[in-house]
């Protein structure tokens, strides 16, 4: 398979529906495109009906386009990422890893164009991070629940309005930023760096005030990250992490035990925001992000300093400070349920605490005059009924000897 069948093959994959955001490569499988989190099998001319493990490893070589470092990558480690570009239609970010002695692949849809924070239905406190001028800011979620794009909004938004330098370190570089107000350097790992904590070492010698780190992998990426919120500059990154709680412990549990107390007290000054991302699918189809919000305050500082308490921790805290436009996700769920956005079971299925968001929605259900129990027709019943329900014994049988 050549290039330009390649080419062919992905335009056709794009051209299923408007909305494809994942194509995959599967051996004994079609080819496959995902659209609103299904993947869907894809006919193609000529027809594919399973793909064969030499048709997947030519794929993977010319996703891979000759480049030595990559191919090196997929053979040591099992896996490797890159990107690429069809003409002028799409970007791709690519994953090719190994399965069972084949190869499978992946290939994440970009969007030419940086979307809006309204444009990805994004309340408008995210543009608040935006504005610090240094600290951590992080965006976490499972794998494509949407970080890269959420952070590249904001990341669009201070390019528009501030004359500053940016620098972001990625792998692969996904959207394409263009020069306005401010300055943007992108660096690609493997590329332009070898690694995320050299790439980072070496920023701060660049005179960013804005630094954007694709992914907090290791302890080492982490410990500069810090150093560089801690010495006057912004850093944006992204974790696979579920919620802000879990932020925390991800980024403590890097380190030694005798050292987290220390990291505890770096993290508690230099955290800002940490949001964090579930997209769950949409009312009339299509995908809706829901957020948990939490900022900075005393109170998360003394709670990642101290550790949650009762009473104090990350969950009461955010819902406490939600007229500060913070949120938990069962807060989201409950709003996107009243917006008729979700129906609700996706709102319970999604739910931190499911226990929470029932009592929040058979509350908005009421205030709509709907049903909220399956319990209908109840009355009372008047003293001759229940009497002639309640019947008394019938006198016992006697029995007489002969």
């Amino acid at each position: 398979m050549r290039r330009n069948e390649l080419d062919y093959f992905l335009g056709a994959l794009l051209d299923f529906h408007k909305d494809v955001s994942d194509i995959n490569f599967t051996v004994d499988k079609p080819m496959q495109a995902e659209v609103a989190g299904v993947l869907s099998p894809v006919p193609v001319n000529p027809p594919v009906e399973r793909l064969s493990p030499y048709q997947t490893e030519m794929l993977a070589l010319n996703l891979l386009g000759g480049s030595r470092r990559l191919t090196e990558d997929l053979l040591r480690t099992g896996s490797c990422d890159c990107s690429y570009a069809l003409a002028e239609r799409a970007r791709f970010r690519v994953n090719i890893f190994s399965q069972r002695g084949c190869y499978s692949i992946v290939l994440r849809k970009l969007n030419a164009q940086i979307p809006t924070l309204p444009e990805l239905n994004l309340p408008d406190i995210l543009l608040q991070p935006a504005k610090e001028k240094t600290g951590l800011v992080l965006v976490t979620g499972a794998t494509g629940c949407g970080k890269s794009t959420t952070l590249a909004a904001i990341l669009e938004h201070i390019n528009a309005n501030a004359s500053i330098h940016v620098i972001t370190l990625e792998d692969p570089v996904e959207f394409i930023y263009q020069q306005k107000k401010a300055t943007i350097n992108q660096r690609e790992l493997g590329t332009d760096f070898d690694d995320f904590a050299i790439g980072l070492r070496a920023a701060m010698r660049q005179a960013p005030k804005v630094i954007l780190v694709g992914e907090m992998r290791d302890r080492a990426t982490v410990e500069i990250a810090l150093t560089a919120a801690e010495t006057g500059h912004l850093v944006f990154s992204t974790l696979h992490t579920i919620d802000a709680g879990q932020t925390i412990n991800r980024i403590l549990g890097l380190f030694e035990p005798d050292e987290q107390e220390e990291v505890r007290y770096r993290l508690a000054d230099t955290l800002r925001w940490v949001i964090s991302q579930r997209l769950v699918p949409r009312i009339g189809g299509g995908r809706f992000p829901l957020l948990e919000i939490m900022g900075s305050s005393l109170r998360t500082s003394e709670s990642i300093m101290l550790g949650e308490s009762e009473g104090k921790s990350f969950y009461e805290i955010i819902e406490a400070s939600q007229t500060f436009g913070w949120r938990t996700f069962d807060f989201s769920c409950m709003d996107a349920y009243k917006k008729e956005v979700i129906t609700e079971e996706t709102a319970l299925l999604y739910a931190s605490k499911r226990g929470v968001v029932s009592r929040g929605i058979d509350a908005i259900k009421k205030g709509r005059g709907e049903i909220t129990s399956s319990i209908v027709d109840l009355r009372m019943t008047s003293k001759s009924e229940t009497e002639r329900v309640v019947k008394p014994p019938s006198a016992p049988l006697s029995l007489k000897l002969k």
